[in-house]
This record gives structure tokens, sequence and C-alpha cells, in this order.
């Protein structure tokens, strides 16, 4: 599958996020040798592909669905389609935020995006999206929570808050111990944590019971943005899914008024939220929530939509490559790691909006887009 040309990328290569040209955080060029990056001009090398540009490590959507539409698991082809669409806008490490759908043999794929798996969604009964999630009750939390940390890539999804048809509005799905007994149980078993949250109320049992990340987060608010602040919660806002919030209330309004009102407001502070969670120094790391109604290959105007809430352009930036793989534990650009790259015609840093459009994409060393 791998080219068998040495490649050398030339031009500016943004190994890090500092500020300035240091000495480290940017370098002039780099080789791809057998799938592997060095900054070391390999000797004897005949066959050399040269590709200039400004170099970014492979970009990092953290909250996505490979294997998922809105009706719930797909085939094979299907999820390939989606595998590919992230890949093709330089989307190479994804974090699947939950899927029913078996997608182990992308793995053994060389032209296909690196997958961090965190299971299937675990639901309460009758509070999710039909065909996407375990819907179990509270006493089987633990036991479920359990198999998908042993299923998943080192982490578990829970589908923390959903509307309760009895208040008509969001509401919390889980007592407070049987969360805590849950996340205890993944933390015990190596896996980390996280949860579906767009209401207020949600958010400071699940941070108090040791979560490690909110999805969305839509709910944050003076009182809980110092919580996950001391705690060093993580959030991935989702802004391109929250952005259809005004469309699903539009939807559901004749029977769910009052939720419906709830997600429009969520809906109107979602800039000031994100930008009050940086402030106090929240994690941010961009997902598109692709896979579910939202079509997949989004990264690049999440990061414009974090820079749109306020966030720097380097740590919105961040937020998508070296801060997001560091957080995920997989390499950037670095000496002897997987060649997972891509390369822009011109500076990211000045113009977030190059990342729509790679000039090169460069996976396990092969050129694939």
């Amino acid at each position: 599958m791998r080219d068998s040309a040495v490649l050398h990328i030339k031009g500016r290569v943004l190994v890090g996020p500092d500020t300035g040209d240091a000495a480290g955080d940017v370098r002039d060029e780099l080789w791809v040798v057998d799938g592997r990056i060095t900054f070391e001009r390999p000797s004897g090398a005949r066959d050399i592909r040269l590709i200039e540009g400004w170099v970014l490590p492979g970009l990092v959507d953290a909250h996505c669905h490979v294997g998922l539409d809105a009706h719930g698991a797909v085939d094979d082809s299907t999820s390939e389609k989606q595998a590919l669409t992230d890949r093709d806008v330089g989307a190479l490490l994804l974090r699947d935020a939950g899927s029913p759908a078996d997608t182990r043999w992308i793995d053994d794929r060389e032209d296909l995006p690196r997958i961090i798996r965190a299971g299937r969604h675990i639901a309460r009964t009758k509070r999710y999206i039909r065909n996407y999630a375990h819907e179990i009750e509270p006493e089987d939390l633990v036991a479920y929570v359990a198999a998908e940390a042993r299923r998943g890539d080192g982490w578990v999804k829970l589908v923390g808050d959903w509307i309760d048809r009895e208040t008509g509005d969001l509401g919390l799905c889980w007592p407070r111990g049987a969360v805590e007994e849950a996340i205890a149980e993944a933390h015990r078993l190596g896996a980390r944590v996280t949860a579906h949250c767009f209401a207020e109320e949600s958010l400071a049992p699940l941070v108090e019971a040791g979560i490690d990340c909110i999805e969305h987060a839509t709910g944050l608010t003076e009182e809980t943005i110092p919580l996950f602040a001391e705690r060093g919660v993580a959030i991935v806002p989702t802004l391109v899914n929250i952005a259809t919030f005004p469309r699903l209330a539009l939807g559901g309004e004749a029977k769910f008024p009052r939720w419906a009102d709830h997600m429009r407001r969520l809906h109107a502070r979602r800039y000031e939220t994100v930008r009050a969670a940086y402030d106090a120094g929240i994690p941010i790391y961009t997902g598109t929530d692709a896979g579910g109604g939202l079509a997949h290959g989004l990264v690049g105007q999440e990061v414009a939509e974090l820079v749109k809430a306020g966030i720097p352009v380097r740590d919105a930036l961040s937020a998508a490559t070296w801060g997001a793989r560091d957080w995920l534990g997989r390499p950037g650009l670095t000496e002897g790691a997987s060649a997972d790259l891509v390369v822009y015609d011109a500076d990211p840093r000045a113009e977030v909006g190059v990342l729509t459009t790679p000039r090169r994409v460069v996976l396990r060393g092969r050129v694939v887009g």
C-alpha cells in the first residue's frame, strides 16, 4: 500500500504550537522513510518525491461516529465512505464517540484513518436516539461500562442527559451513586469516560463523580466552569453540531415546547460558553459529531467555529492537532513517528480556512490525497 519513494516535505513544518518560530516548533523540512518521519536527511536515497507547503500533523476529530447514521448502524461500505471523507480533508485520527457497528476491520486498512473507539453509547431506557445505544437502567450501568471499556480503545461513552418525557425538557439520566461506581470501574480497567451533555444540571454530578470529558457541554455556566477547570475535565464543544439546535427545536416544539425553548437558549449562548471555558483554562478539543445526522469531513469548519467563539487561532489549531494528539496519547510530527500529516498551500495560523482544502494528505507515509 505504501509509496516506494522517500518523501521530502519542505516548507514550514509546524511540529508544535509555539507562538513564534522557535527552534523545535517550526522546521524547514522532514523526510518520510519506510512510512516514518525523520528530520535527518536519508543517505543513499535515490527515488525522492518532493512535496512543498505548510505542514501540520494529521488533524483530529475527537468526536465523530464511523459506522453510524441517523437510523443506527451502517454497513461496511458506508463506514468506509465516512472514513474516506474524513481522511480526504486531513482528519487522520478519529475518536469514535460511540457506534453500534463493528469497525475493527478499518484498523487493517493502511489507507484509512486511525480510530480510537469508545465502544457503544450507554443510555437510559428510552432516553436516547433509537438504535444507537445500549438502553439500560442504573443497576446495570457498572456492568455495561466494564464491557464497553474492554471493547473500546481506552474510552467509554455515556449519555448524560436527554429529553425527559415527563418534564418535557432535558433531564439528567443517571443517579450519582451509579455513575460514581461506573466511572471508578472504567478507571480500574484503564479507560476514560466521557458523556453526552446538553443541559446545565447534568454537569456537576458527572464531574464530581470523576468523569474525564464532556461532549457538547452547552450547559456550562459560571457556577460549573470553575469546577471543570479545577478537575481538569476536558470538553469537546462540537459547534458545527450545535448549529443545528434551532432546526431541532423547530421540529420538536409542538410536542415539547419547553425543551425547544431550552435548546434555542443553549444555541444562542454557544460562543460565549466556549470562550468562557477557554478563559478559565478548561481543555478544549475539536469534534464534529459527524455520523449521526451530520456529514463527515467537517473538522476544518469546527476549527473555524472555535476561532469564531473567540479562541486564538493557534490554540484552535492545537485543539485539532498538537494538543489533541497529546490528549489522546498519539504522536504528532516527531522523530520516528508514523508519517500522518497534512500539507497546505498557505499558513493555517494566518488563515484557518485553508484547513478545508489540503494540498496533500500523507497517511502512514503514503500520499493518499
